[in-house]
């Protein structure tokens, strides 16, 4: 199944890329997000192609129709997706923006796939089987395994949000900094912190600030399948799926 998903999620990528530099109309959603023509491409191709599989599975997305709680709370298993994860960095022009399809099983992802199609690179992963990254990913099928492995280094690299930096995660940066001693800072849209730290490239990741289930599931699995964390600030426990509010809680990324 992970075949396909990967292959679905390349697809939708390049539906948002046929829009990218062109002129399109920016709309505002009821909490004032932006959305795009590119949004809703992705969306509808994605879930076309989720019910043409042959595993028939509900499907929860950020431009899907609204579902009530008494409805999912049935669900056992269902498709968590972001169709345009970082919409600004999408009409910013910067790249920095992403497709994120995640397979969730109770409470907890078991599979996802984060496709950023201006760079052509994907991140997948399935539990207890691994996480992966793919570069050129629309013309090769070679993936190379990734694994978060314990850094000596004496500079801790942290990213974070490049549109979205609360007040809390300040402060909390200025704790990690007195704790660990000298930081190194880069910023990203999207879900491209997850894969920076499951690739290695970064050791912290903290969001406190509001983000949505669909924006963090793949990236937790595939954080996850590489030996890392994404957990809830206050509880130290793993981020959880299908909760009647779908907003989540702060978190933290970081190696283990």
């Amino acid at each position: 199944m992970l075949r396909d998903v990967i292959e679905i999620a390349i697809q939708a990528g390049q539906k948002i890329m046929e829009v990218y530099d062109e002129i399109y109309t920016v709309h505002q959603k009821a909490d004032q997000s932006p959305l795009t023509l590119a949004d809703q491409l992705s969306h509808e191709y994605i879930q076309t192609k989720l019910n043409l599989l042959q595993l028939k599975l509900p499907l929860l997305s950020e431009e899907g129709a609204h579902i009530p709680f008494k409805v999912r709370k049935n669900w056992s298993t269902f498709w968590l997706i972001d169709p345009l994860d970082g919409t600004k960095e999408f009409i910013k022009k910067n790249g920095d923006f992403t497709v994120n399809i995640a397979l969730i099983q109770g409470n907890r992802p078991v599979l996802g796939v984060i496709y950023a199609p201006a760079h052509d690179i994907l991140y997948s992963a399935e539990k207890n089987k691994g996480a992966f990254k793919l570069l050129h990913a629309s013309s090769n099928t070679k993936r190379k395994k990734i694994k978060i492995t314990s850094s000596s280094s004496k500079i801790k690299k942290v990213v974070i949000s490049r549109s979205h930096l609360s007040e809390a995660t300040k402060n909390y940066l200025e704790n990690l900094h007195q704790q660990e001693g000298k930081l190194e800072y880069s910023s990203i849209g999207s879900s491209l912190k997850f894969c920076l730290v499951a690739e290695g490239a970064a050791h912290y990741y903290p969001r406190l600030a509001p983000t949505m289930e669909w924006d963090t599931a793949a990236g937790q699995i595939i954080v996850e399948e590489a030996h890392g964390q994404v957990v809830v600030y206050d509880t130290g426990k793993p981020l959880e799926y299908n909760k009647e509010n779908l907003t989540n809680p702060s978190f933290l990324c970081t190696i283990r």
